[in-house]
C-alpha cells in the first residue's frame, strides 16, 4: 500500500506541476523586463535610503558622487528605454540642457523624482517589448545628424548592464558608509522575517 502511494505521488507530483505552469510566451523579452524590474526598484530603494547629506560623497575625488549617478541613471534609462518601441520620453529643458555636473548637486527630493519619473517610463517601455521586437534592427541617431542602423536587442542588453553596473556601485558606496543596500535587506521566504 505504502509503495502504491509513493508511486502514485512520483506520477501525480509532476503532471501536477506541469499544469500548473503556464507556458512562457516571449521568454527573452520576459526575462529582461523581469531582470530590469528587480533593479530598477533596487536603484529606487538605494536612493531612497540615503540620506540628502550623503549624496555628494564619492569614495574617491575620481569617482562619482551618489547625486552624479542617480541623475546619470535617470538619462540612461531615457537613453536606453527610448528604443524599445514607439513611446517615447519627453523631458523639460531644464532636463535636457542643464549639465550634469550642475544636475548632480540638484537636492535629493527632485534628483529622486526625476530618476523615479525615468524609471515609470521605463516600465511602460517595457511593456512594448516582445521577442520579436528585440530581435528587430531600429533606426538610431548617429553623429553630426546622421542615423545608423542598430539591433534593439543592443539597447535591451545595454540597458540591464547599465542598471546593474549602476547598483553595483551604489551597493559598494552603501557599505562605504555603514548602510545595508536593499538587495541584501533580509526579505519573507529568504530567511528574513
Amino acid at each position: 500500500m505504502k509503495t502504491t502511494r509513493i508511486l502514485l505521488l512520483a506520477i501525480a507530483l509532476p503532471l501536477g506541476v506541469a499544469a500548473a505552469q503556464a507556458p512562457i510566451t516571449n521568454p527573452v523579452a520576459t526575462a529582461f523586463r523581469n531582470r530590469t524590474t528587480a533593479l530598477r526598484r533596487n536603484i529606487a530603494q538605494a536612493f531612497d535610503s540615503i540620506p540628502e547629506s550623503k549624496f555628494g560623497y564619492k569614495p574617491t575625488p575620481a569617482q562619482l558622487s551618489f547625486g552624479y549617478i542617480a541623475q546619470h541613471v535617470a538619462s540612461d534609462n531615457y537613453f536606453f528605454c527610448n528604443n524599445f518601441g514607439d513611446k517615447k520620453a519627453t523631458l523639460s529643458s531644464e532636463e535636457t540642457t542643464t549639465p550634469d555636473s550642475i544636475k548632480a548637486k540638484w537636492p535629493k527630493d527632485k534628483l529622486v523624482a526625476n530618476l523615479k519619473a525615468s524609471i515609470a517610463f521605463c516600465d511602460d517601455a517595457m511593456g512594448q517589448l516582445d521577442d520579436a521586437k528585440v530581435a528587430e534592427v531600429i533606426t538610431v541617431p548617429g553623429p553630426n545628424g546622421t542615423t545608423r542602423q542598430a539591433g534593439r536587442a543592443t539597447y535591451v542588453l545595454g540597458h540591464a548592464i547599465d542598471l546593474a553596473d549602476h547598483y553595483s556601485q551604489l551597493a559598494n558606496y552603501m557599505r562605504l558608509n555603514g548602510m545595508v543596500p536593499p538587495s541584501a535587506l533580509p526579505r519573507p521566504g529568504r530567511g528574513g522575517n
